[in-house]
């Protein structure tokens, strides 16, 4: 029976190293933890009477809208895998063009790229800020998915896919909150999206501290309790930053619909990614949201919807799933989803617009 346990013994070795393996090439972030804040010295601080306009996007890795991703459809069969180099280039175009003539004070942005392999190893914040990069001093970002290598058959590469924040104010701070994962077997968890929140911090002359939150929670949770979870650890962060008496926003998207919101008048391939669990309604019961939700469950529902999927079975905007929430003593001054013609061409979300007030 010697062979026997010689045999055990390298297959041992080998499960082993495959494991340590796996872990080495995968993104492992603590709960919390420092995040990555670049900022110019001399940006500005915000002042106590500041009006702060803020734009949300998820951009989707500046793919544009001329495909339709093998994760765009329910059965996971979409024909294409990434966007062509030119598509990218014209949609950086479009993305920085837009930001230029909206001139936000600050930018938090979902989906954004960095040395993944379907899109050319490219850092996208880097690309962006090189055409606005002189009008926000200071940066603020995290991964939330990274891997050397992911051996999914629709990917077979690097992966890497970060949340950032720029401004044109002064950033003293950021962190990295881990939201709850999707459960998985241990070896696919390792390699799944690792999803976050991104804390960004702004002083205020005087003393006060006006935090940004910017966020991207799950997809493809059906039937789990993520979403639940995710939410739960998003209220549990306002409910400290109410404590502590700051200032704050929180936007992103959050892949889900809006309370009260039929599934049943969406396309089945729309439906299918959602559950009539109203998982996001904590937060719309706690705190102020940008839109009340019986508004986006209204007669003008339309005007607010952010989400443009790529499936061609739907072919129109159908639903909201992207917010912006705020603190009660700020007060919100404007808001709108940009659906503007051009805007159809350059994600399949809608970029979120709002102005808020440090002064009530």
């Amino acid at each position: 029976m010697g062979w026997l346990r010689k045999i055990l013994a390298v297959l041992g070795i080998l499960f082993g190293s495959l494991l340590i393996l796996i872990y080495s090439i995968t993104y492992h972030p603590d709960q919390a933890q420092p995040a990555d804040v670049v900022c110019d010295p001399k940006a500005p601080l915000l002042k106590p009477d500041s009006k702060i306009k803020i734009l949300v996007w998820n951009v989707q890795y500046l793919a544009g809208k001329k495909r339709v991703f093998w994760y765009d459809v329910p059965n996971g069969d979409g024909p294409d895998l990434g966007p062509s180099r030119e598509e990218i280039e014209e949609t950086l175009k479009k993305i920085t063009d837009y930001i230029k003539a909206e001139n936000p004070d600050v930018v938090l942005f979902q989906e954004l790229h960095d040395g993944a392999k379907n899109t050319f190893g490219e850092d996208q914040l880097e690309r962006i800020l090189s055409q606005v990069g002189s009008t926000f001093p200071c940066k603020n970002e995290a991964f939330y998915w990274k891997a050397a290598f992911v051996p999914h058959p629709k990917i077979l590469g690097r992966v890497g896919m970060k949340l950032a924040t720029i401004s044109k104010y002064k950033i003293s701070d950021g962190i990295r909150h881990s939201l709850p994962l999707m459960p998985a077997d241990p070896v696919s968890t390792q390699f799944n999206l690792k999803r976050a929140i991104l804390q960004s911090d702004f002083p205020v002359e005087g003393g006060d501290k006006f935090t940004v939150l910017n966020t991207h929670l799950d997809a493809f949770s059906q039937g789990t309790d993520t979403m639940h979870r995710q939410v739960e650890t998003i209220a549990g962060l306002l409910k400290e930053l109410d404590l502590a008496g700051h200032y704050w926003v929180l936007g992103g998207d959050f892949n889900l619909l809006p309370p009260g919101f039929d599934r049943k008048s969406m396309h089945p391939n729309g439906a299918f990614f959602y559950s009539d669990e109203q998982e996001i309604k904590p937060l719309f019961d706690g705190w102020n949201s940008a839109v009340p939700f019986k508004i986006l469950n209204g007669p003008e529902r339309e005007k607010y919807y952010t989400h443009y999927t790529n499936d061609p079975a739907i072919g129109k905007p159908d639903r909201t799933i992207d917010y912006i929430f705020y603190s009660s003593n700020l007060k919100q001054t404007g808001y709108r989803v940009d659906q503007g013609e051009i805007l159809w061409t350059v994600s399949d979300h809608f970029p979120m617009i709002g102005t808020y007030s440090l002064a009530r």
